[in-house]
C-alpha cells in the first residue's frame, strides 16, 4: 500500500496551495509542474526501496554501545546515503550551491515520503539539513568552506546540543561553559542529553551545535552563544585529524523512534574538547531558533505522516476484517459484514481523515508560506507573511503533534487486538508518533510562545495576516451553496476567538503574567482548531472546483464529508476552551502541591 497518498499531496500541492504560481517567480523559472512531479517520484521511491523495508526491524533491533562504538543495523546508513545521492537532503538548495533549488513545499513533500516510510532513520538526514542551514545563514566563511560540504555530501550529520540533564527545556539555566583559547577556538566543557543523533556509525563525522556560555556572560537567555563542536577534528580537506574530547555518556532507549540514537554526552572530560563560535557572543539562542523553528514544522509534519499511516493501515483493515452485523440484522446465519460498514467505525476512519489530512495540509501550507517570503521582494509585504508564519509556527508544531498520535490510537482501537500487537504496524506508529509532542519545545511551551509572544509581536501583525488569509478563502467558499454552513461556523469562531483575545490581552495587562498565561495550552487547542477549520473550508473549496470537473469524485466528496465531520465534530470545541480562558479559570494555578 502506499506510504502517503499522491493524489492527496497533489491536491493540496496545486488545486489548494496553487504552488505553480511559484514558477512566475525567477527563483523556480527553471521548475515546471512535471520536474516537481519527477522530485516527488524520486522521493516516494527511496522511501519504498531504502527506508520502509527496515523501519520495523530498526524499532526491534536498536543501536547499540559496544564499548567503544555506537553500531547501527547497516540498513540505516544506507538509506542515509541513498537520501543524500538522491539529491534530497540538498534540493532546496541554489543551483551554484549544488541543489535543486526547489520550493519548500515541493521538498517537504518529498520529506513527508521518507519520514512516513521510516521516521527514525529519516531523523538523521532531517538533522542534517537543519544544521547546515543554520551554519550556512551564521557561521564564519571559513567554518562554512570547512563543514557545509561535509554536511552536504553525508560525509558528516548534525545535531541540536541544547538540552540538559538538571535544566530540561529551560535554557536559560544551561551550565555548559565555553572558555576562548590564544588559537581562536574556544574549549567546551559540559553535559548534554536527549542528543538525538549523537553518536553512530552512518557518517565518518558528526557537528555538534552546542549551546553554552562565555565566562562573564550576562545571565539568563541574553549569556548564550553557540559553538560547532565536531566529534572529529579535520584537516584542509575535510578529513577526520583527530578525535575531539566528545565523549558518548550513554545511550537511552525510548518508547519510540528506536533506531534514532538518543545520547547522553560529555565535553571536555579532559578538557580539550575544541568549539568553534558561529556569529556573535551571547547570540547563540537566536540563531539556534532559525534551527529550532525549521525543526518545529518538521516535527508537524513528521507528526502528520505518522498519523496518515496509521489511518491508510486502518482503513485497509476495516475494508478487509469482518465481524459482526448491523444492528437491525437479527439473522445469526446471515454473513458478517465488513467492519468498515459499522458506524462507531466510521467516526474513528472520520476522524483520522480529518485529523491527518488537515496537519498534512497545515504543514505544506506553512511551507508554502515559507515560499512565498523568499520570493518576496517588497520588505513591506515580505513582513506580514514573516510574522504570519512566526505566528503560526508553534501550531504547525502541536496541532499534528496532538492529533497525529490521537489519529494513529484510533487506528490501533480499529484493529482491536491485532492493533495491540507488534505484527501489525499501527503500534510502532503510536510509539514512535508519540515523541512529537514533546521533543523541540513541549505542547506547553508552544502554547506559552504563542499567547506570550507571538500573538502580540508587531502589533499582532501576524494575526491580522492570518485574518485576511482566512477572509480570502471565506470569500471564495462563498460561492458554493453547499459550504454557507462551514463559512457562517468559521466566521462564528473567528469572532469567539477574537473575543477571547482581547479578553485574554487584558488579564495580561492587568493580572500579569502568572494569571494570563495559566491556561495557554487552551488557547492553542482554540487557535488550532480554528486555523485547521479554515484548511479543511479552503479543501472543501478546491474540492467543489474539482466536482466541477466531473473526476475524482469519490476523492472529492471524501473531502467535502471530512470537512463536515470537522466542523460538526470538533469545532464546536472552541466554546468550551473559550470559556475556560475568558473566565481565567484557576483550577489548574491553584492545585497545591500537597494536595495531590
Amino acid at each position: 500500500m502506499p506510504l502517503l497518498s499522491r493524489q492527496d499531496l497533489e491536491f493540496c500541492l496545486y488545486e489548494m496551495l496553487d504552488t505553480e504560481s511559484l514558477l512566475k517567480s525567477p527563483r523556480y523559472s527553471d521548475h515546471n509542474r512535471e520536474t516537481f512531479s519527477q522530485t516527488l517520484d524520486t522521493a516516494e521511491q527511496v522511501a519504498e526501496k531504502y527506508f520502509a523495508p527496515h523501519n520495523q526491524l530498526a524499532d526491534a533491533k536498536e543501536p547499540w554501545f559496544d564499548g567503544e562504538k555506537v553500531h547501527t543495523i547497516p540498513e540505516v546508513k544506507a538509506a542515509f546515503h541513498h537520501f543524500v545521492n538522491a539529491g534530497l537532503l540538498t534540493a532546496r538548495l541554489d543551483f551554484e550551491d549544488g541543489g535543486m533549488q526547489l520550493p519548500h513545499v515541493v521538498a517537504a513533500a518529498c520529506t513527508g515520503y521518507v519520514t512516513a516510510a521510516n521516521p527514525s532513520s529519516s531523523a538523521y538526514p532531517f538533522l542534517t539539513l537543519a544544521a547546515s542551514n543554520l551554519i550556512q545563514h551564521f557561521a564564519s566563511e571559513e567554518l562554512k568552506n570547512t563543514y557545509l560540504p561535509l554536511l552536504r555530501s553525508g560525509q558528516a550529520a548534525g545535531t541540536m546540543a541544547l538540552t540538559e540533564p538538571d535544566t530540561g527545556s529551560s535554557l536559560a539555566d544551561i551550565k555548559t561553559t565555553a572558555t576562548p583559547t590564544d588559537q581562536g577556538h574556544y574549549l567546551v566543557k559540559g553535559n548534554k542529553m536527549y542528543i538525538s543523533g549523537g553518536d553512530q556509525d552512518i557518517t565518518d563525522n558528526i557537528v555538534h551545535l552546542v549551546l553554552a556560555k562565555i565566562k562573564g556572560a550576562p545571565t539568563g537567555v541574553k549569556g548564550i552563544s553557540l559553538f560547532l563542536v565536531p566529534k572529529w577534528q579535520v584537516d584542509e580537506q575535510g578529513r577526520p585529524r583527530q578525535r575531539n574530547d566528545v565523549q558518548l555518556a550513554g545511550l537511552l532507549h525510548k518508547m519510540g523512534y528506536r533506531g534514532t540514537t538518543s545520547t547522553v554526552l560529555n565535553f571536555g572530560e579532559q578538557n580539550q574538547c575544541v568549539g568553534y563560535l558561529i556569529g556573535e557572543p551571547h547570540q547563540g539562542l537566536k540563531y539556534m531558533f532559525m534551527m529550532m523553528n525549521e525543526a518545529r514544522v518538521g516535527v508537524g509534519l513528521g507528526a502528520a505522516v505518522i498519523g496518515y499511516r496509521g489511518y491508510v493501515e486502518s482503513l485497509n483493515y476495516a475494508r478487509e476484517r469482518p465481524q459482526g452485523r448491523h444492528p437491525s440484522n437479527k439473522d445469526p446465519a446471515s454473513p458478517p459484514i465488513a467492519i468498515i460498514e459499522h458506524a462507531d467505525v466510521k467516526r474513528m476512519l472520520l476522524a483520522q481523515k480529518a485529523y491527518a489530512e488537515a496537519a498534512i495540509a497545515l504543514c505544506l501550507y506553512a511551507n508554502h508560506l515559507i515560499d512565498r517570503i523568499d520570493i518576496c521582494n517588497d520588505p513591506q509585504q515580505r513582513k506580514p507573511l514573516q510574522e504570519l508564519l512566526d505566528l503560526l509556527t508553534p501550531i504547525v508544531k502541536s496541532w499534528p503533534s496532538e492529533f497525529g498520535p490521537k489519529a494513529n490510537s484510533l487506528a490501533i482501537q480499529i484493529l482491536g487486538g491485532a492493533g495491540y500487537i507488534r505484527e501489525y504496524p499501527v503500534e510502532q506508529f503510536y510509539r514512535d508518533n508519540r515523541l512529537n509532542p514533546i521533543h523541540e519545545g513541549t505542547h506547553g511551551i508552544q502554547a506559552m510562545d504563542l499567547l506570550g509572544r507571538k500573538l502580540w509581536q508587531s502589533g499582532s501583525l501576524g494575526l491580522q495576516t492570518l485574518l485576511g488569509e482566512i477572509n480570502n478563502t471565506l470569500q471564495q467558499a462563498a460561492e458554493f451553496a453547499e459550504l454557507n454552513e462551514y463559512c457562517e461556523q468559521l466566521q462564528a469562531a473567528l469572532q469567539l476567538m477574537q473575543t477571547t483575545i482581547q479578553n485574554l490581552g487584558s488579564q495580561l495587562q492587568k493580572a500579569g503574567p502568572d494569571i494570563g498565561l495559566a491556561n495557554a495550552s487552551a488557547f492553542l487547542s482554540l487557535a488550532g482548531h480554528v486555523v485547521v477549520a479554515w484548511l479543511w473550508l479552503w479543501q472543501a473549496s478546491a474540492a467543489m472546483k474539482g466536482l466541477q470537473t466531473g473526476s475524482s469524485s469519490g476523492f472529492y466528496q471524501g473531502k467535502l464529508h471530512a470537512c463536515r465531520f470537522f466542523f460538526r465534530w470538533e469545532l464546536p470545541k472552541i466554546q468550551h476552551w473559550s470559556t475556560l480562558l475568558q473566565n481565567a479559570d484557576d483550577t489548574c494555578r491553584t492545585m497545591q502541591n500537597e494536595f495531590f
